[in-house]
């Protein structure tokens, strides 16, 4: 839930004499017990660092709690995940890590399964598309714990002017990008190809040409006839006419991209909740529609999720999925999900926010979520392809770029990298 969507360390000791503490690695420690949590920072100012979010919980939480204490440590979402990695392999994993991946510690057998943690109507609150990308072999070790969709972002004014509606398929989507050329707009429509979010960019487009990573039967299938065609018209229809900006789109990040809408200087881009608020800082009027697809609505949209894990070598089953239990209540995933712009990971929250005036500006992403699609994180194969993707995809559509030959050489990756796991 890139999100944006920057990071926290943990590392677990009880507190008190260890001779006190029984059934280490089992169900739990009688006495007094310090959790530690690792976690990754969704703030953009220290003004609403994610430390503070966590302070306040916690504060809560042993209030109820006086034989337990949760030590929170936030990092960037640069930092997190390496972080983590580090404390793992010098054999200091925390209790818990809040990180973007987690089929690499599941595979090896370092987390808790989710349902050796959860009381059952907790886990049975996740968004069910969000628990299901949480499985590796259909066993859930990934809690969901931000999410967020994408939808394509128009800037009302451009539009006005050159006297469009919003696109509701590629062929409006082109038509719109040749018209607000006309009227001299440098980006008609930003496509961030660059290594920063290459992977969501590529993902949002072969969903809307009827494909995906993935193929019917859950295997890589970068290289499928409808993935070569959309790259194809993207190459032919709008970086070729020069409807993509003066930035080559192998070379445009996302921040970049962002930056340049919220400066009114793009008519169209795909984007997540984070830039309404930026865009209606910078006084920019803009409108948002699904994803347009090849001939109307893109049957699915993207979805993306940061998980939740615990990790097992501490022995704190039951204080963890207690403190998770707490974390996981209503109240705190709608105060988290209001505080920065993203999606509830529960039924429950998610119902509430569709229920609240307030929140109705986050319902064109809402409604997406349900039937989402997301990354295959459950692969421990995925890192290495999503590399893979932030690093090649943007050839694809350049001057002498081949699309077929790209997607091929992806999708041969792919499979080698899905071989060796």
């Amino acid at each position: 839930m890139r999100r944006r969507l920057n990071g926290l360390v943990a590392v677990v000791s009880a507190v008190g004499m260890t001779a006190v503490l029984a059934g280490c690695g089992g169900s739990g420690d009688q006495g007094d017990v310090t959790l530690r949590l690792v976690a990754a920072d969704y703030g953009d100012t220290a003004a609403n660092s994610s430390q503070k979010y966590w302070d306040a919980l916690v504060e809560e939480y042993e209030k109820e709690h006086p034989g337990v204490n949760v030590d929170v440590s936030v990092y960037s979402w640069n930092d997190v995940d390496r972080k983590v990695k580090e404390m793992v392999a010098a054999g200091r994993a925390p209790d818990m890590a809040q990180i973007g991946a987690y089929a690499d510690y599941a595979a090896a057998d370092q987390l808790y399964r989710v349902d050796d943690l959860l009381s059952i109507p907790v886990q049975a609150d996740f968004v069910s598309r969000l628990a299901e990308a949480g499985q590796v072999d259909r066993v859930q070790y990934g809690m969901p714990f931000a999410s967020s969709t994408r939808v394509l972002f128009y800037n009302k004014t451009l539009f006005a002017r050159a006297g469009l509606k919003a696109p509701k398929s590629w062929s409006d989507l082109a038509a719109a990008a040749r018209a607000l050329r006309a009227e001299g707009v440098e980006t008609p429509y930003a496509l961030p190809l660059g290594p920063e979010e290459a992977q969501a960019e590529t993902m949002m487009w072969l969903l809307s040409g009827g494909g995906g990573y993935m193929d019917a039967v859950g295997n890589y299938g970068i290289d499928s006839e409808q993935n070569v065609d959309t790259f194809t018209w993207l190459k032919e229809e709008l970086v070729d006419k020069g409807l993509t900006g003066p930035t080559p789109p192998g070379e445009l990040n996302r921040a970049d991209a962002f930056a340049a809408f919220a400066r009114g200087e793009v008519g169209m881009l795909d984007g997540h909740p984070t830039l309404m608020k930026t865009a209606a800082a910078k006084g920019v009027k803009f409108g948002m529609v699904p994803m347009p697809g090849v001939d109307g609505k893109a049957k699915s949209a993207m979805g993306v999720a940061d998980w939740m894990t615990a990790f097992k070598q501490n022995g704190h089953r039951e204080q963890v999925g207690d403190f998770l239990d707490f974390v996981y209540s209503e109240k705190n995933v709608l105060a988290f999900s209001r505080e920065y712009d993203l999606l509830p990971v529960t039924t429950s929250a998610s119902e509430a926010m569709a229920a609240d005036e307030d929140d109705q500006d986050l319902m064109p992403f809402l409604e997406e979520l349900p039937g989402s699609e997301l990354y295959p994180v459950g692969r421990t194969s995925w890192a290495e392809v999503s590399a893979a993707i932030k690093k090649q995809i943007g050839s694809a559509v350049a001057p002498n770029g081949n699309p077929e030959a790209v997607l091929g050489q992806l999708q041969r990756t792919a499979t080698a990298a899905d071989n060796a796991s």
